[in-house]
Order: structure tokens, then sequence, then C-alpha cells
């Protein structure tokens, strides 16, 4: 096998700058581009926020090496890092102190990808030809060729509407405005813009939670300062978590003091409330949702969109991609992470095997892999950019090896319903089967019976 090849990563994140280092260290040539004017941009939207995950699982083995000649010191590696401190010993260590520096082009906006002479329909020869990266950099168009590539340009910039049909309510671009997405510095850079309104926030992840968390907090240093949660689904405990069971003690502990607010009263809760339109009213913001006599409104200062993102897929036209056409996830990895289906322990770790396409040489990877789903941790990833880029040195042995043990959720989903003691009663996540719902369940249905019930 050719090891001169050229991987192109678009996104210079965590898993893409991750992606980097391994190329590197199998003689590949990475070229990372970054649509930001530095690495870890999108991570720098979010650098108020503490991750549940501590330092032990946020940085990727390859990487490390690479940074050790430097003199770097390895943080503590049972602590937790804020976003913001991911990139001050981390990310921006790594992208500027090693010889990833090299490999970066910062503002390189990708916008499109096909092969060299080949469109969609063109077949013959196809795998043979190299893959044309046009991307945008401020001086014109540019074009990159590579013999493979790894998209892990992530999905913060594409965050869901407000919407419950998955379209903008009506009237959410005109009131853009008043409407912020994912999870903004309530506390911090975007004080002022809250502190004294009423806010309300839609969602039920963890961007959520953390944001209603912050808004309680800012209410007792501002009065005047009123969270509501606008929550789509009818119970707002399953918003809560797997609590102590989860092997992620900083996410358990979100849920388990974002419970405590609620029960206290400390945030007022709208449930069954899927936003249809949203309008001005006098300087504030008339949220509504329903239609007929079923229909109800809240009226607010500022909303927060906590609804999860989605893949930007639209440079990726021209290539041919195998994704479920539920939640936009490569097809073999789709049944272990819908939501829909099946939510027990954490994901299994994967690699290029569950993440290839019928495009050789091109690989979805990172939080865009996962499409829609919610679920992703970073040391996923790791292990994902591990596994393909073996695969395209052409180690075969090695991207088909597991080298990842994912700590447990403590929380067993299947379909609608939820058991957070499910690591005790139910043995755990199951190891294997996708549409088993906890551990007892997969040993059923292997031994022949129809499951363990307990979903």
């Amino acid at each position: 096998m050719r090891m001169d090849k050229t991987v192109a990563i678009i996104g210079a994140g965590p898993v893409g700058l991750a992606a980097a280092a391994h190329a590197l260290e199998r003689g590949m040539s990475p070229v990372v581009l970054e649509a930001g004017p530095e690495a870890g941009h999108a991570v720098r939207q979010w650098q108020h926020v503490q991750l549940f995950s501590p330092w032990e699982y946020n940085i990727d083995k390859a990487a490390a090496r690479l940074l050790a000649p430097t003199g770097w010191n390895s943080p503590d590696p049972g602590s937790y890092p804020t976003g913001g401190e991911l990139i001050d010993r981390y990310l921006a260590p790594l992208a500027t102190r090693t010889p990833l520096r090299e490999t970066i082009r910062t503002s390189s906006r990708v916008t499109a990808i096909s092969r060299a002479g080949f469109d969609k329909a063109k077949t013959k020869g196809r795998g043979q030809a190299p893959f044309e990266i046009r991307y945008q950099n401020g001086k014109g168009d540019e074009v990159l060729r590579a013999d493979a590539v790894i998209d892990i340009s992530g999905t913060w910039f594409s965050p869901n509407p407000a919407g419950s049909n998955g379209l903008p309510a009506f009237g959410e671009r005109e009131c853009a405005g008043r409407i912020a997405y994912g999870m903004p510095a309530v506390r911090g850079s975007a004080r002022d813009r809250y502190a004294g309104k009423t806010v309300a926030v839609l969602g039920a992840g963890h961007s959520a939670l953390g944001t209603l968390i912050d808004l309680v907090e800012l209410a007792e240093e501002a009065p005047g300062t009123r969270p509501v949660w606008l929550l789509r689904g009818d119970d707002p405990a399953k918003a809560f978590g797997g609590g102590r069971n989860d092997k992620l003690a900083a996410r358990g502990e979100l849920g388990a003091t974002f419970a405590a607010l609620v029960t206290a009263g400390k945030i007022a809760v709208e449930t069954g409330f899927g936003v249809t339109h949203i309008s001005e009213r006098e300087g504030r913001l008339g949220i509504s949702a329903g239609a007929g006599s079923a229909a109800r409104s809240v009226v607010a200062d500022e909303l927060v969109v906590s609804t999860g993102f989605r893949p930007d897929l639209s440079f990726l036209s021209e290539l041919r991609l195998r994704l479920d056409p539920a939640i936009e996830a490569p097809l073999a990895l789709a049944p272990l992470i819908d939501p829909n289906e099946h939510s027990c322990g954490t994901v299994r770790p994967h690699g290029a095997r569950e993440l290839a396409h019928d495009e050789p040489g091109f690989y979805l990877a990172g939080m865009k892999s996962y499409g829609r789903a919610p679920t992703f941790l970073m040391m996923t990833g790791y292990e994902q950019v591990r596994s393909i880029v073996a695969d395209i040195a052409g180690d075969k042995k090695a991207a088909a090896r597991v080298e990842l043990v994912l700590p447990e959720t403590g929380v067993c989903t299947r379909g609608s319903v939820a058991s957070a003691g499910a690591a005790e009663c139910c043995g755990g996540p199951a190891k294997a089967e996708p549409s088993a719902c906890c551990a007892a369940d997969e040993s059923a249905r292997k031994a022949g019976g129809a499951g363990c019930g307990c979903s």
C-alpha cells in the first residue's frame, strides 16, 4: 500500500486534530481544512461549558505522543476541563507547537467534494480517481486533491430549529435577534442579555439542562431573572438522566441538580409544548404551541433553542453516501445510536467498518457521524479516527481492532421506556446486540428467548 497518501481532514476540532496525528504517525500527509480562524473554532463557542468527561478521556494517544517532545504537561487525568481549558491546555499546543501546525489551513471553508473527472453517476474507474475538494479561504476558490477524505466538520453550526416538525417555527427567522441556539454563556459573555429577563429554554438535552441551571444561578445574582423550561414531551423526569448510576459522574450530577431545581419550583415548566409560532409582542417574544382550543403561549424576553444539531450534508451531494434516512448517520452505525429505537449504556466502540460509504476512501467521523443523534462522546471520536486512518493505510487488522473501553451511562432505554437503575437490575448495558435493551435482555435473546422483559 502507498504510505505517502494525502488525507484531507475537514475540521480542526479535537477529533480532526487526532486524525491528523494518526495520519502523521503512519507516514501519510494530512491536510486539515478548518472553516474558522483557528483550530478548535467550534469549541470556542462553548468554552464556558464544563465537559462531562475528565481529562483522561479527552486526550488522544497519538496527539499526546506528538505533544510529548514539546515539554507539554499533561493535565490531571481526573479533573474536568471546560471548553476553554480544553483549548488552552491541549488543542492550542497541539495545533501550534507540533508538526500539525504545518498541516492546518484555517479560514478554509469546504464548499464541495467530488472525484476528479467523475460526477456522482459515473462508476467505472471511480475508486482510483483522487478526491477533489473545493474550499474558500478569502482569496477565492481553492482546490485540493487527496487520496482520502475524513469529514469531521461537526454539527455545531447547524442547530435544529425551534419548530417541533423539524422546520423553523413560523416567525422564527424574523425574531432571530431574540433567539440563541445551543448553550449561550448566560452567566458569562452573554450575561447582560439575560440578567433580569424571562428566558425560555426549549429542549430536553444536556445543553438545555445546563442553560437552565445557569439561569437559576443567575437569578440569585440578578433578581427578576426567570427561567422557563419548554419541553416537547410530557414527562420531565426523562431528562434527569441516570444520576448516581452514570459512570460519567459530572453528567449524572447535572441531571440530579436539575431535578432538584425543578422539584423546588425554581424553574417554571411547560410540558407538551411543541412550538409552532414565534412572534414579536411589544418588545418581547410570544412563543406559541398547539392550535385551536389546545393552543397555548408563553411570553418571554429571550428564547434559547437547545433542540440538538444536524449535519450539513450540502457539500457532499456529489459523493455516494450510505446514510440512515431518519437520523442521517452512516447506515451501519445508525442502529446503535438511533434514539427512537435504542439507547442503553454507551454506544460500543466502532470504526472504519461502520463509518465507510459506497465512496471508497471517504468517511464521516466525530459528531457529524452521529447525524441527528445526541449521544456522542469525544473519546468515541478518537477511536473512530484511529481505526479510519489504519484502514486508509491498508492496515485492516488494526482498523478492525477495538482499543477503547467506554464508561456506562447507567441509563437503559428501549423505545419510550427508561430505567435509571438498569445498570444494577439488568446487569448493565448490552455489549454487542443493538436491538437489546440491556445485558440481561441480550443474554435472553442469545438463548433463544424473547428477551428479559424489562423494556
